[in-house]
């Protein structure tokens, strides 16, 4: 019995995702496909963050003074 994907609220590719893969599949091709959706959703997000870092004139200098305002207030606190 086929589950009914028509009354859903899924968008076109979310159904052709779940028409294409509706057959169960050996667990070890199911890990392996979720760990390329999750390397390319991390892709994307690496796009992402670069872009909003351009944006914002964000640069390893910058990422390196927070990290050192970060140990100084840490050591301040335990002063």
């Amino acid at each position: 019995m086929q589950p009914d994907l028509s009354n859903t609220r899924l968008n076109e590719q979310q159904l052709q995702m779940l028409r294409l893969f509706k057959d169960p599949m050996p667990e070890e091709d199911f890990q392996q496909m979720k760990r390329l959706a999750v390397q390319l959703l991390a892709k994307k997000l690496d796009g992402l963050v670069e872009t909003w870092e351009k944006e914002n004139g964000i640069t390893e200098d910058y990422y390196e003074e927070l990290s050192k305002q970060h140990f100084r207030a840490s050591n301040q606190k335990r002063e």
